[in-house]
């Protein structure tokens, strides 16, 4: 693997594709159950989940499953399995719920308002674990692209029991806990 490859890689998919998803993100007021009790009946969760698959489904990476689970009263799981090396195990997570928008923000700026400054995106979520389902998908893509084997990577599963894949998972701390917990 050549690692100046991988960062050259990486950093196009970032700028070609994540950031204007992130935007996109961004502007989904997405708030963690906690400061947002109805959120269900607001949608925010599922747009949020949404543009995360649709965007992982757009990277076309063979052997990739996506699905989203959902547990009535939690929020939706979008669970990501690649075909890997049976051998090893990794967890990828993150979450797509957001703090509550707060006030303070400077000038110009807010919480469901993306701006990108001086090559930083501002926004509610923008620099949070929103962007761990890009992170994950995109750092793993890249180095599998480079391996001389690319079944060589290692696999996981967020299920408690042993998986040949490899997975990334995005949602709120509650339902992979539910998911994981109901095994």
């Amino acid at each position: 693997m050549d690692p100046q490859h991988i960062g050259s890689s990486v950093r196009d998919a970032w700028d070609r594709s994540i950031v204007p998803t992130l935007e996109r993100y961004i502007r989904i007021p997405n708030q963690s159950p906690l400061f947002d009790p109805d959120w269900k009946a607001h949608g925010y969760m599922n747009q949020a989940v949404a543009l995360a698959r649709e965007w992982v489904d757009q990277q076309q990476i063979s052997g990739l499953s996506s699905n989203v689970y959902e547990i009535d009263g939690r929020t939706p799981l979008l669970f990501l399995e690649v075909e890997g090396d049976p051998s090893s195990t990794v967890l990828m997570y993150g979450h797509l719920d957001k703090q509550p928008a707060m006030v303070g923000w400077e000038e110009g700026l807010g919480p469901w308002t993306p701006v990108l400054r001086d090559g930083r995106l501002y926004g509610r979520g923008g620099a949070d674990d929103g962007y761990a389902v890009f992170s994950a998908v995109t750092g793993s893509s890249s180095a599998a692209k480079r391996a001389a084997r690319p079944t060589s990577l290692p696999t996981s599963t967020c299920w408690p029991r042993r998986s040949a894949r490899r997975v990334w998972s995005s949602a709120s701390t509650a339902a992979a806990a539910t998911m994981s917990s109901s095994g």
